[in-house]
């Protein structure tokens, strides 16, 4: 059975993902296609070619569409609840009231035009429309690979109407605990305190978190913020999370925080500086997002962590690595998967997964992320010679042991191979990296390359074998989607991937998922004693992570980057002597 699975049901990050028989063989954002982050307003017409072409599916083969947002029927407690919350609002709460279908309606206008438009029939085509949450949840539980009683976690700003999900799944089937909805949203909660922090919601929420390390969480007391008895919480939509005219206005953008919260806590921060009292507010409300989840996980979950110690996770909010780190910490936490592309985009995958499954497919296990497309040593010499700038290359016959060479001796690397990533982190086939042992490595990154904030952290990519002695635990970590302890030990062999509070945001690399980069590794380790490198996305402030050679190349000649290396074929700007 072949299923397309696709996502942009809440205004961003279309993508589109292929399953057939219940093995997913393509799954791309659009935002890389277009060049565009986040891709907003927009549905996943470029990525859904791909995935047909990739698979060499005509459209008319395809069988299923499943799509990540569904009806909620007027009994359901979703819509009474946030007319209920947004009283305030009475257009909102009399809108969810009386016509709570409009945007599914809307999007399953969009998503038959696009179907038409690409040839598949929607007439012929089944098409299932699955809860956001619920694909959100198959995202995790579907594609972890575990076969025992699973809890299930989700966590985002929200889907239709639901924010948070708790669950469990067994034998194929997902169950529903307890949700909580709109807008009483821990993602809705850190997105508006990420805009007060002076970030864009969707794409700063890491930059608070990252921020969060150099604070001090007990200088303020951030509990209005929200109320929580361990059962249940209420966000104070007075001062966060607010719509109407409970928003700040500036420059004729409305914020989600109200005029209370600068009353509160002052203007609202500029500037790319980490500076007081920000820098505490960023630990405060991080420490705030981990006590209400962690207490809730307690509440919903906790049974079934005692009985299996198996729990999945997905949502956007699953991408704080921080929060992760504490949920693997707890004592009834044996093992944690997150779903490396957590965010709606992933829900392509979710949706996918969950209508193959009811459908009667047994869909496997997530093995890796790289599921876009990929380009030959051909592809990448004509990119050259299509270029503006038209850059000399060389054909290197010792690709890793070069590459290897040049990041010992301290260069930063454009690293472009195999297939595309999905998700939001570069895994080694889109990839910026550098030797974490060579001092200044990460401001020149930064400053220079990434134009950046420059006490943005960056991650390590580590050999297997050498994994567990730097991180001090046996968790596998595949995707860059949790934060350790860094072993003291290793603090001073690979100090630029080490973050103010000593940990690091982990890629665990395995020959089976990625030889070549694994191969690099191995080079690495033998110049510098150090099985690791630096490993940040291949892209600029602001942009998505590049997709063609095409691409690869105008952000190399739009950095200060040397030396970039697309499958075999060198590009650098100084040329040796």
């Amino acid at each position: 059975m072949i299923v397309l699975g696709i996502s942009g049901a809440v205004n961003h990050d279309a993508s589109a993902a292929l399953y057939i028989d219940g093995q997913l063989v393509a799954a791309a954002e659009e935002e890389r296609f277009l060049r565009d982050k986040h891709a907003k307003g927009q549905f996943p017409y470029e990525s859904t070619k791909f995935c047909l072409a990739y698979a060499g599916i005509q459209p008319n083969d395809v069988d299923v569409v499943a799509f990540p947002y569904a009806k909620i029927g007027i009994s359901s407690p979703a819509r009474w609840h946030y007319a209920k919350r947004h009283w305030y609002a009475p257009d909102r709460a009399l809108l969810a009231l009386f016509n709570g279908n409009r945007r599914y309606k809307r999007n399953f206008k969009k998503v038959m035009k696009m179907l038409d438009d690409l040839g598949i029939d929607p007439k012929q085509v089944k098409f299932m429309p699955v809860e956001h949450h619920l694909a959100h949840a198959s995202s995790a539980y579907h594609l972890s690979g575990f076969k025992e009683k699973t809890a299930i976690l989700s966590i985002d700003g929200k889907g239709e109407y639901a924010s948070t999900f708790f669950g469990y799944g067994e034998n194929g089937k997902i169950h529903k605990i307890k949700e909580f909805y709109d807008p009483d949203s821990l993602g809705g909660l850190y997105g508006a305190m990420t805009e007060f922090l002076g970030f864009e919601m969707l794409d700063g929420e890491f930059k608070v978190m990252g921020m969060a390390p150099y604070g001090d969480p007990k200088r303020f007391d951030f509990s209005r913020l929200i109320k929580t008895d361990g059962k249940g919480f209420r966000v104070n939509t007075k001062l966060v999370n607010c719509l109407g005219l409970r928003r700040y206005k500036e420059n004729g953008k409305g914020y989600f925080f109200s005029p209370k919260l600068i009353d509160w806590l002052g203007p609202k921060r500029e500037g790319d500086e980490i500076d007081d009292p920000y820098i505490d507010y960023a630990a405060s409300i991080q420490d705030l997002l981990e006590k209400v989840a962690l207490g809730l996980i307690d509440t919903y979950l906790g049974d079934t962590l005692k009985e299996t110690g198996k729990l999945c996770y997905a949502g956007g909010v699953a991408l704080n690595v921080k929060l992760n780190q504490r949920i693997i910490a707890r004592p009834d936490v044996k093992e944690l998967f997150v779903q490396p592309a957590a965010s709606d985009a992933g829900t392509a995958i979710g949706a996918a997964s969950y209508a193959a499954n009811e459908l009667g497919d047994s869909v496997e296990k997530m093995q890796h992320v790289y599921l876009g497309p990929k380009y030959t040593n051909e592809d990448c010499i004509q990119a050259c010679l299509d270029h503006e700038n038209k850059p000399d290359y060389d054909v290197l016959d010792n690709t890793t042991e070069y590459t290897a060479k040049l990041l010992a001796e301290g260069n930063p690397v454009s690293w472009f191979q195999g297939r595309m990533e999905f998700g939001p982190r570069a895994l080694g086939n889109r990839s910026i990296i550098g030797n974490p042992g060579s001092k200044g490595v990460a401001d020149r990154i930064n400053a220079q390359i990434k134009y950046r904030e420059r006490w943005r952290p960056f991650c390590p990519s580590i050999l297997d074998t050498v994994a567990e002695d730097m991180l001090q635990t046996g968790h596998p970590s595949p995707y860059m989607t949790f934060t350790f302890d860094v072993a003291e030990s290793w603090k001073e062999r690979i100090p630029e991937v080490v973050h103010e509070d000593g940990t690091a945001r982990a890629q665990i690399v395995t020959a089976e998922t990625n030889p070549r980069y694994y191969e690099l590794l191995t080079e690495v380790e033998k110049l510098t004693g150090n099985g690791v490198v630096l490993n940040t996305s291949l892209n600029r402030r602001g942009e998505p992570m590049v997709c063609s050679p095409t691409d690869a190349l105008t952000m190399f000649y739009g950095s200060d980057l040397e030396y970039l290396v697309m499958e075999d074929i060198l590009v650098r700007k100084i040329k040796p002597e």
